[in-house]
């Protein structure tokens, strides 16, 4: 039997990454009898005839130990530990073996937390109290089990080590940069083992509370951000190297909750700069975090930091402009104290930026660039210290740029576009010829003709028809004059667009006058209800356009007054409905005047 398991022994460590016998026979972790008596004497067998291999490591720079720790083996864990104590009755001997590192700077306890056995971890620590201390510099058991979430395994390696373990891990971070990622309970124990941990950092220069400050949901009472800062409150106001400090990076992520529990702990830090001179709102401008800019464009006691300039000269107003965040333009505008007229260190003011940023798109007045531009325009917001000749030198090299990159949509958006009016057009061009109702017989005095002919929805439907096959034949000669002259390329977008888009409203009202025409004599009530829910094809249009208007109704409106903000939105509102609805006005004005 012995000689049996000496065999297997042998043949595992030819095949064992070239280890020594004992090691291959400790790679058997897969075998379901490698803790039992034969492995045990087969061990003995070996290390009677090669003590030296106990200490021998193969190409991974693991031991027996670490085979028989990462396997689970208790038994031949400590079997291997009591070979070590006879082979020399120092123990020095023994923690020399205990205290062996692989290639990873891993010892055979790393590989215990690994696998989760609490029980390998008690053995190991109990034969040697300062195991946890191992390596110096590294991963740390401790900060291992922090990471996997194993707590009892935790408590086991600070209890048994006597106050003498590591809380080192990987890139300079703490056993407690660990354990505000992994919740509440971990951060408590850390914290009342080692409480100068929170001030420790990582090789970025970030503190634990870097680290919770980035975390979703960490605003509550009793949350790992909390238990940090009460820990050490200190920790609010140190950096890490790119000058960033925890409320930077809480606004960044958009953690409003946490922003607001800093600033309540200590009001000064809404004033701190960053390496680029930037304020937690202007980063939270700059990420597009509209949640955090609109708290403090509504609290009075942080209106101090609005018009803030950074390193460039960048207010939170520039930098939501530079964004294109309309709603985000829009809480900062709605603020009586932001100081439109502030000039960065390019001379330029809001007014200026929002110039820059409307891109030379051949559809650019709907975007948000536009709007803002608008706003700013509409309530006088004035230009800066830059000759306009000079501004507007640099603003055509900026539209050269991107008018390359304009290209490349627009042969996208014409090749869809191509493919909606076509499939309009020739839908049109069928319905005109398979008539709602259809045709009276051959032997009628008027035969051949639509047997619906001469009423007024007939007459509406067929202008309808008409308008949309029309209209789509135009965008398509559009689209095609588009790629032939450059130069008018714009203009031919522009009117196959418009016209594109017109017709569709113009194929809508067909549908609803065809249906109408046949179920208005016995379902009259559902005919006009179709007709109705039609017109939301037309309305969902212009989402956009009533989206943008909602949010700059309440900043005009504390700019420039009621009075003037309802006739600029009333102005703005009948001239797109007349734009989008004039078909269906022709339609039925034509229809009334062929009836008298």
């Amino acid at each position: 039997m012995i000689s049996k398991h000496f065999s297997t022994c042998l043949q595992l460590w030819c095949h064992s990454w070239m280890g020594s016998p004992l090691t291959g026979a400790l790679y058997s972790m897969w075998w379901p009898y490698g803790d039992s008596d034969g492995f045990l004497r087969s061990v003995d067998i070996i290390h009677s005839r090669a003590k030296h291999l106990l200490f021998a490591q193969n190409k991974n720079g693991d031991t027996p130990l670490h085979c028989a720790a990462r396997a689970g083996m208790f038994r031949m864990v400590s079997h291997l530990i009591s070979l070590a104590r006879d082979e020399s009755t120092s123990v020095n001997r023994v923690k020399e073996f205990l205290e062996m590192e692989n290639k990873l700077k891993e010892t055979a306890l790393h590989h215990a937390v690994h696998i989760g056995d609490n029980g390998i971890v008690k053995l190991l620590m109990e034969a040697n109290s300062e195991l946890a201390s191992f390596p110096k510099s590294g991963t740390s058991p401790l900060y291992l089990a922090m990471l996997l979430e194993e707590d009892i395994i935790a408590e086991t390696l600070y209890s048994a080590s006597n106050m003498k373990l590591s809380y080192s891990g990987p890139n300079g971070q703490n056993a407690l940069h660990a354990a505000v990622l992994r919740g509440r309970e971990l951060t408590k124990k850390i914290l009342e083992w080692n409480s100068d941990l929170t001030a420790q950092t990582d090789e970025s220069g970030s503190t634990p509370l870097h680290f919770a400050a980035a975390m979703v949901g960490q605003s509550l009472r009793g949350s790992v951000c909390c238990q940090v800062l009460e820990a050490n409150s200190a920790t609010l106001y140190q950096s890490d190297h790119n000058g960033l400090f925890p409320i930077h990076v809480a606004a960044s992520v958009g953690e409003r909750g946490t922003v607001i529990m800093f600033i309540n702990r200590s009001p000064t830090s809404a004033s701190l700069r960053d390496s680029m001179g930037r304020t937690f709102l202007h980063v939270a401008a700059e990420k597009k975090k509209v949640g955090i800019v609109s708290f403090v464009c509504r609290n009075r006691s942080l209106s101090w930091i609005l018009n803030m300039q950074d390193n460039d000269g960048n207010t939170a107003l520039h930098l939501a402009i530079q964004t294109g965040s309309l709603p985000m333009f829009c809480a900062l505008l709605g603020n009586r104290q932001i100081r439109l007229n502030l000039s960065n260190k390019k001379r330029q003011t809001a007014l200026d930026t929002s110039q820059y940023k409307i891109p030379s798109g051949f559809f650019d007045d709907q975007n948000s660039e536009a709007r803002i531009h608008f706003a700013l325009k509409v309530i006088s917001a004035r230009s800066g210290g830059c000759r306009r000749d000079h501004f507007e030198d640099n603003y055509n090299d900026q539209l050269k740029h991107y008018e390359k990159e304009e290209l490349a949509k627009v042969k996208d958006s014409t090749q869809t576009l191509c493919i909606a009016v076509v499939l309009i057009a020739t839908m049109t061009f069928g319905a005109t010829f398979a008539l709602p109702g259809g045709y009276r017989a051959d032997e009628h005095t008027n035969g051949g003709t639509p047997t619906l002919s001469g009423s007024y929805a007939f007459d509406a439907f067929i202008t309808a028809s008409t308008l949309s096959f029309i209209l789509s034949a135009m965008s398509i000669v559009g689209l095609i004059y588009s790629g032939y002259y450059s130069r008018s390329r714009r203009i031919y977008l522009l009117v196959a667009l418009h016209f594109g888009a017109t017709s569709v409203t113009c194929f809508t009202a067909a549908f609803a006058l065809g249906l109408y025409m046949v179920l208005a004599p016995v379902a009259h009530k559902s005919a006009v209800t179709i007709c109705v829910i039609s017109t939301l094809v037309v309305l969902c249009n212009k989402i956009e356009f009533w989206l943008n208007w909602a949010l700059l109704t309440r900043p005009l409106c504390t700019r420039i007054g009621l009075i003037r903000m309802l006739a600029i939105l009333a102005t703005r509102i009948i001239c797109n409905l007349l734009m989008e609805f004039w078909p269906i006005i022709f339609i039925f004005v034509w229809a009334t005047y062929t009836r008298n």
